[in-house]
């Protein structure tokens, strides 16, 4: 039996209480059913008594005790029991609560998925570093996070785009391209210009393309530095992301908000709203009647519109192309825009608590040998992704960004990170799933088939009860990570599962020794066995990390 087969008998449970005339309410949707954490209290609990009491206009343990003589019916359910101020206690009957085995197996890869955000539309943006350079280790904490946040949203039923803003216009652009400049010329970087070996180096790549760029006047040449060096810093940049493993559906231009005339329009687009006025020359949004601490300029007095006014066309830009939930996610130093995009969504007649979301990420560091790692030669004076990845590679760097709430700051530990041991977390879980591997290999090695039904009243013992409660919480992790926007949660769940097989294998020999035949324990064994490989290779997946065969 699986929960969502629960939560179902319990809701049908209230429902035949309130068609036996006992209650007088409307049954819960979505009653919560969980594992309790001391197993002594049964396999599931659920709050539902409590949840309607006050509805119903009566004790909750009263309430507790109609459901429980209904929801005891159930012929998957061995008991169910009034505990504390009104929760209900269920135990399944042994071979329900072993079906779950073979439901995990059976479903396979889409074991975990849910409808929980079927329907919604969302545009998931996130690193978005700025062209001018490699991506930054902090940038690479969002790819690693946002991806997986991508992969958990599409397993519950949105549909997602990801999307990734390339900032190609305004000061620092032009500033990049005159550092591109200076070192096709021989010159020093301009005040506040890029330095590092890569501005060298796609200088270089600019000329190869423009063999008679320098033949040019120096504004022309100006042009074309910026144009292909952009060009190029974001190919570059494609790789970088793509050796983690992170694609975006839509790189979307800066410039293009500009030279379309977006911008201007979106500037119209809020006056219609109310909310545009004018002020000593400039045109002005007035975004503390929605909470902010002073009200932006959209047009500087000069008549240049403001990098928020931008901000707000790409807003606009987003919502027009269908997105119902504009989702932002950017760097510790971004706090001050939470409040800007969000009177920007305001200001547009939108909901700013529904339509859009800004998510903040703490910093990260990378230590070796207890040190900070030195500065990258290539980059100048930051770490990057490629350093990362040269580091410890895609799947460590991965699974270490995702499993921390990105609201602490993070530091990665290159020894830790690269050890084989149970100490690396992303070890610790991909070897669990090479072990099981490594099984079912030796099954088929010994002619054990796992074949297409098993009795699943025989897997009884202590332990196989505890991994099947931990395998049975998987889609309540997977939900409960897309709707809290919490990637971690996922990674400390695969921990948690991998410890609890562990356990489960040092306690119950799953294949015969020597001449020993294999029983109808042995194959409900394997099925055990298999889903927990469906649910930790499920569960890597999601975070974007591989589920290997053999370590």
């Amino acid at each position: 039996m699986t929960p969502a087969e629960l939560v179902e008998a319990v809701r049908d449970a209230v429902r035949a209480a309130v068609d036996a005339g006992e209650l007088a309410v409307e049954p819960p949707e979505h009653p919560l059913v969980e594992r309790p954490k001391n197993r002594e209290h049964g396999d599931y609990a659920t709050n539902v008594a409590l949840q309607i009491a006050k509805a119903v206009g009566r004790p909750p343990r009263e309430v507790a005790a109609l459901i429980a003589e209904h929801l005891g019916k159930h012929p998957a359910i061995k008991s169910v029991e009034v505990a504390g101020p009104g929760f209900l206690n269920i135990v399944l009957d042994d071979a329900a609560a072993g079906s779950l085995a073979g439901a995990i197996v059976e479903a396979g890869a889409s074991y975990g998925h849910t409808d929980l955000l079927a329907g919604q539309q969302l545009n998931l943006e996130f690193v978005s570093a700025n062209p001018t350079g490699p991506i930054h280790i902090g940038g690479v904490r969002w790819a690693a996070v946002g991806d997986s946040l991508a992969r958990l949203l599409a397993a519950t039923g949105a549909t997602v785009t990801r999307e990734y803003y390339v900032n190609d216009s305004g000061a620092q652009v032009r500033k990049f391209a005159q550092s591109l400049q200076a070192a096709a010329l021989g010159r020093e970087a301009p005040e506040d210009g890029y330095a590092g070996e890569y501005v060298a180096d796609v200088a270089r790549a600019v000329l190869t393309r423009t063999p008679a760029l320098l033949d040019l006047p120096e504004d022309e040449q100006l042009e074309v530095f910026e144009r292909v060096g952009l060009e190029l810093m974001v190919a570059e940049i494609r790789e970088s992301l793509a050796r983690l493993g992170v694609h975006f559906d839509v790189f979307f231009s800066e410039r293009s908000l500009h030279d379309s005339g977006a911008v201007l329009a979106a500037v119209e687009a809020l006056r219609a709203q109310g909310h545009v006025f004018e002020h000593e020359g400039a045109t002005w949004l007035r975004t503390t009647d929605f909470g902010d601490d002073r009200d932006r300029p959209l047009i500087r007095s000069n008549g240049e519109p403001t990098y928020f006014a931008a901000d707000a066309a790409y807003y606009l830009s987003k919502r027009s192309r269908g997105f119902e939930v504009c989702v932002y996610m950017l760097g510790a130093d971004h706090h001050g825009y939470v409040q800007r995009l969000k009177t920007i969504a305001a200001c547009a007649g939108d909901d700013p608590a529904h339509n859009i979301e800004v998510l903040i990420g703490q910093l990260v560091a990378m230590v070796k040998n207890g040190e900070p790692v030195r500065m990258s030669k290539r980059a100048g004076n930051v770490v990057t992704l490629d350093d990362v990845l040269d580091a410890i590679g895609a799947d460590a760097a991965r699974y270490a960004l995702a499993r921390s709430s990105t609201d602490s700051p993070l530091t990665l530990d290159v020894d830790l990170l690269t050890r084989k041991s149970n100490d690396n977390p992303v070890f610790y879980v991909q070897y669990a799933h090479a072990r099981i591997s490594s099984l079912l290999r030796n099954a088929g090695e010994l002619g054990i088939s796992r074949g297409s039904e098993y009795d699943a009243s025989l897997l009884t013992h202590e332990r196989e009860g505890e991994l099947l409660g931990v395998l049975g919480e998987f889609p309540r992790v997977v939900s409960g990570a897309a709707e809290l926007r919490e990637p971690h949660r996922v990674a400390r769940y695969l921990e948690e599962l991998a410890g609890t097989y562990h356990r489960f294998y040092d306690a119950c020999r799953v294949l015969p020794q020597g001449d020993d035949e294999a029983t109808g324990l042995t194959v409900a064994r394997l099925w055990l066995v298999e889903a927990t490989r469906v649910v930790l290779a499920n569960g890597l997946d999601l975070l974007g990390v591989s589920a290997p065969e053999r370590m």
